[in-house]
């Protein structure tokens, strides 16, 4: 009997130990997140396993924190376990508590780590503490710094485009066009910001005798102002004769809101774009969705400044399901046209993003009225495309992509020289331009993280009966609730007295 219960135990301890090295390699978890926040993308799968060199991340987190903040730092550590799992080793981690001792805490300095101040309530009062929540991967020598990880953000993407920065050999390189009055680098700084942390940005010039460089694969042609020549727009085809892809950023609006008045601007580029497939209209956008400006006014001798809507500068936040738009919520495009498919047997045409369910189309020229007051009677019309994508071959035989977003301006953060009127831009309109770049340029899949990292949830708009509906919903229903909970316990005690009368009187 005991030599059976040896055997059996025997067995228990090795099934276990058997299940224990069997589940290193292969394991199951349920990712109910809305976003997969802790499911690895194919995309970091296949970085971890064409890791050369091993990586190390080491995390300069506080402890102790307040739990909504604690758990981004069990968030962190459970994606790091799966970072080690899947690179087999290759990624190994180690936290950090800088709080504990002031060596650590000047190594997290050191290393780019700041600390930030957050609340946290002790004994009923609330107290400002410090706290490290930041990163640090390294490769050899090298080293990228994450310094702050936002609270309920995904963390997968940055770590894996440090890893990915760390790791790339030759980034490749896009080229921004110059000579027809575009931006330069400094003029979007923000999306140059980005974009190099993948590639290289070179501006560029072509002529008649000066064609793309070999060694661009995308070229950036962002709201050109003057004209392009016949032997310019020869280079361009020939560029995508060859297999070179195109983001285009422009539209036929040549506004000017200081004399408040829009014309069409004509360079010959949309054109070309017309045989391509894409037709840009000689229009400007309306939308009932729309962003703001300000506009001074005079009362009674005194100049005041008032912010008023301004149909011309659309909010987009109806977007096709596609790699350049997933996760997109609201991109403003000022001064958009909008976009028509040219039939063409050897090309494929998607729509990326359009105008909302009331927006409308105007003639070029327009005048703004600023004093306006608009109607629901001036939106009659509904997705309006302002943003496509066209794939096929473009008189060669390689294949090529051409995005067109039509509205120039939705990615300058400056014009011309002046930086003194700097602004910063909404971070859906960096989104949409960089996704558009790896859409055409890289193949790693990393463009699906950038996406599922977004962060940006503005409120849905819900039209005057839906907000009227919940106001009365929420101040009439809980008193129906009280009123019925009260007239149940009313019949319940009624009830009971009948039925004790009756069997008082039985």
């Amino acid at each position: 009997m005991k030599n059976k219960w040896s055997i059996s135990i025997i067995l228990v301890v090795a099934i276990i130990l058997l299940a224990n090295l069997i589940s290193q390699d292969f394991f199951l978890r349920i990712d109910f997140s809305e976003d997969k926040n802790y499911t690895l993308s194919k995309a970091t799968k296949n970085l971890l396993k064409e890791l050369k060199e091993p990586v190390t991340v080491i995390a300069y987190f506080s402890e102790n924190l307040p739990p909504n903040v604690a758990q981004s730092r069990k968030d962190l550590k459970d994606l790091l376990v799966e970072y080690n799992t899947r690179s087999k080793g290759m990624v190994v981690y180690e936290f950090v508590n800088p709080n504990e001792n002031e060596e650590k805490e000047q190594e997290a300095v050191q290393a780019g780590i700041n600390p930030v101040l957050i609340d946290v309530r002790e004994k009923d009062q609330m107290k400002q503490q410090k706290a490290y929540m930041g990163v640090v991967v390294s490769m050899g020598e090298r080293k990228e710094v994450i310094p702050f990880i936002q609270p309920g953000t995904a963390i997968e993407y940055e770590l894996s485009k440090a890893i990915k920065k760390l790791s790339i050999v030759d980034k490749p390189t896009i080229g921004l066009l110059q000579g027809h009055g575009e931006p330069s680098i400094n003029n979007i700084i923000q999306a140059y910001n980005e974009l190099t942390v993948l590639y290289n940005v070179e501006p560029i010039n072509i002529s008649d005798t000066i064609s793309v460089p070999e060694r661009i694969k995308t070229l950036l042609i962002v709201q050109p102002k003057d004209s392009f020549k016949t032997g310019e727009l020869n280079q361009l085809d020939a560029f995508l004769a060859r297999g070179g892809n195109l983001l285009i950023a422009t539209s036929r609006v040549n506004a000017n809101l200081q004399n408040a008045y829009s014309t069409t601007l004509n360079t010959g580029l949309e054109n070309w774009l017309r045989k391509k497939g894409i037709f840009i209209k000689d229009d400007i956008l309306t939308d009932v969705a729309c962003s703001q400006i300000q506009v001074v006014q005079n009362l009674g001798g005194f100049q005041m400044i008032r912010q008023v809507q301004f149909p011309y500068i659309p909010v987009i936040k109806n977007f096709a399901k596609h790699p350049v738009t997933g996760g997109l919520e609201a991109v403003i495009l000022p001064f958009a046209s909008s976009i028509e498919f040219v039939s063409h047997d050897s090309l494929q045409f998607f729509p990326l993003a359009f105008t909302s369910e009331k927006s409308s189309s105007e003639t070029l020229p327009v005048y703004f009225d600023l004093q306006r007051q608009w109607t629901q009677n001036d939106f009659r019309q509904k997705n309006l495309v302002v943003a496509a994508a066209v794939e096929g071959k473009f008189g060669g035989q390689a294949k090529s992509k051409i995005i067109c977003i039509a509205s120039g301006d939705f990615i300058l953060n400056s014009r011309g020289n002046d930086r003194s009127q700097q602004q910063t831009l909404a971070p859906d309109n960096v989104n949409m331009f960089v996704n558009s770049v790896d859409w055409l340029t890289d193949e790693t899949g990393l463009i699906s993280l950038r996406t599922k990292a977004i962060t940006s949830r503005p409120l849905k708009e819900v039209s005057e009966v839906t907000k009227g509906f919940v106001k009365w919903a929420n101040f009439l229903v809980p008193i129906l609730l009280v009123i019925g909970y009260g007239f149940f316990r009313f019949q319940l005690n009624r009830n009971i007295r009948i039925k004790r009368m009756e069997e008082n009187y039985g």
